[in-house]
């Protein structure tokens, strides 16, 4: 198993839709074990986390 750790960035949605949207785009690179929402701006959200893969 390894651990990596991310930064992503998406382009702000509202806030119902974001959390699936974060899961479903961290989920491409491996299964999240946390995260967090680390900046926000007027179109972008920038979110870090760990997740583990094969």
């Amino acid at each position: 198993m390894i651990t990596d750790f991310i930064t992503i960035e998406l382009s702000l949605a509202p806030v119902r839709e974001l959390h699936p949207l974060i899961e479903q785009k961290l989920r491409q690179f491996g299964e999240p074990l946390r995260w967090a929402i680390t900046r926000i701006d007027a179109n972008t959200v920038e979110i870090e986390a760990v997740v583990t893969r094969e």
